[in-house]
């Protein structure tokens, strides 16, 4: 009988997929396995509800050993409970798809869908452009000798037709966030809650405190913003964003911006992408070209984003009176605990950054590095950028124009920028 995990399946797949030959391992597979490694297979295939991400592939009951049953313990939201028998069901309507179970399942009871092996056949047929979006919080995770311009290389090398950088677009966001800012917050009792980067956070503002939904940023994320500058620019093209978070899986499927991803791989997915089909970014050609700033590379790690658009406040409005003060929520308690605060109007600040995982995306359930060298490589990397904010980017700007915007103030309200606003 077999005991392949689900990552053993989920390589093996994707070499075959590269090989011409899935369908002849997926039956060679399925003989020597169980009814649990049928399920490990169609999840690794991206099959399963097109809608969720998180699935149970084994039941866990009242006869679990409780030292492994500990998926419980680790939700926070009360969304992994017992069924009148006893079995270990995820209330959706509480889940908000951090992943935190599936890493603390120690019984592989619990799985989040793959949705690479769906694209494999675009990847090589060329007809169709399928871009590769990658999160600011990729700096490092393959080595420190992985530039952006290997990275890209060895993504071509995939399939890809092209590489962007989503600080880029975390710039954009950066603009837009502060002209938000510059909108709503007109005095010491005025605040807003930034809806950039982490679905965990705006996850946990709409499904638990609501209440304070009137006082989020109505923009969209950088991933977001991201996949439709590319599909305005490029209409054909699929998009597909790489990062360390399995929650950004759910966001994708959301309704209301689901035109904007294709895909999402996790960095640990990339990985055992490059190992399956013997692709080693650290030998790539070099091919730079993107101009990030400073603002928008620093999204990855905690308090950037607040760094960001106070920075980008303070050069696009220098006159404006009342400067951003923010505060940081670092992981899931933080958050909660910052916006019970809020709920009882115990406020401290008027810019709030909450992000669901401890140090922001470097932390991520998926990221390749501990937190302390993924923040140590993002913020080397925000330094070596040539210009401090996006409004010191001429490319930035730039990229503005390609996409219909004559005037950072549309990005308020202008019909070219409504890719980038999202209605909470």
């Amino acid at each position: 009988m077999s005991h392949l995990t689900y990552e053993e399946i989920f390589g093996r797949l994707v070499k075959a997929s590269y090989q011409g030959n899935l369908q002849e391992e997926i039956d060679a597979i399925e003989s020597t396995g169980d009814e649990h490694t049928k399920q490990y297979i169609q999840y690794a295939l991206g099959k399963g509800d097109p809608d969720k991400v998180v699935f149970q592939v084994k039941s866990c009951d009242k006869g679990s050993d409780d030292e492994n049953h500990n998926c419980e313990a680790a939700c926070l939201f009360d969304a992994v409970v017992r069924d009148m028998e006893g079995h270990v069901v995820i209330q959706d309507r509480n889940c908000t798809h951090c992943g935190e179970c599936i890493e603390t399942c120690s019984l592989d009871s619990l799985v989040d869908k793959k949705e690479f092996i769906p694209l494999v056949e675009l990847l090589q047929g060329k007809e169709v452009p399928v871009f590769a979006m990658v999160a600011p919080a990729i700096i490092g995770q393959f080595g420190s000798e992985v530039t952006m311009g290997k990275l890209r290389a060895a993504l071509k090398h995939l399939g890809f037709y092209g590489m962007v950088e989503v600080a880029l677009f975390a710039d954009v966001l950066s603009l837009k966030e502060a002209l938000e800012f510059d909108e709503h917050v007109k005095t010491d009792k005025d605040f807003v809650l930034t809806s950039c980067c982490c679905p965990i956070w705006v996850s946990m503002v709409k499904k638990v405190y609501d209440k304070l939904v009137p006082h989020i940023s109505p923009s969209v994320s950088p991933m977001v913003a991201c996949g439709r500058g590319i599909k305005r620019m490029h209409p054909c093209a699929k998009t597909v964003f790489i990062g360390p978070c399995i929650a950004k899986k759910a966001e994708a499927k959301e309704p209301d911006i689901r035109d904007a991803v294709d895909a999402v791989l996790t960095f640990h997915e990339l990985k055992q992408i490059f190992e399956a089909t013997d692709i080693h970014p650290e030998d790539m050609e070099d091919i730079p070209s993107e101009h990030s700033s400073t603002s928008g590379r620093i999204y990855a790690r905690t308090g950037g984003v607040s760094k960001s658009i106070s920075d980008t406040l303070n050069r696009i409005r220098p006159d404006k009176p009342v400067k951003i003060k923010s505060i940081q929520a670092d992981g899931i308690k933080e958050c909660k605990a910052m916006l019970s605060d809020l709920m009882n109007d115990d406020i401290k600040a008027n810019f709030y950054e909450g992000m669901g995982c401890v140090g922001g995306c470097v932390g991520g359930p998926k990221a390749l590095l501990q937190v302390d060298k993924g923040t140590a490589f993002v913020n080397n990397y925000g330094a070596e950028a040539e210009a401090p904010t996006p409004a010191d980017n001429q490319y930035v700007l730039g990229l503005l124009q390609q996409l219909g915007i004559d005037s950072v103030e549309e990005l308020l309200g202008g019909e070219s920028a409504a890719i980038f606003q999202r209605d909470f």
